[in-house]
């Protein structure tokens, strides 16, 4: 049985996982060190939150050499 495609789509999932976790754990970090609140906690979160998202899969591309999406 050829677990090729297993194993890619295992790593797929993963990988996003990771970064999920580390980007929501890095925001939250930072946001709640600097002390802002009200809505423009939630804004800066959901911002850092993108960039550190985005920014750990290219990451993750460029050490392991898979790709996550295609563009």
């Amino acid at each position: 049985m050829d677990f090729a495609p297993i194993k890619k789509w295992g790593i797929f999932f993963l990988g996003i996982l990771c970064a999920i976790v580390l980007a929501d754990a890095l925001a939250t970090v930072l946001v709640e060190s600097v002390g802002i609140a009200g809505w423009i906690k939630f804004l800066v979160n959901f911002v850092l939150y993108a960039i550190f998202f985005f920014a750990i899969l290219y990451a993750l591309e460029k050490i392991f050499h898979i790709r996550f999406f295609g563009f």
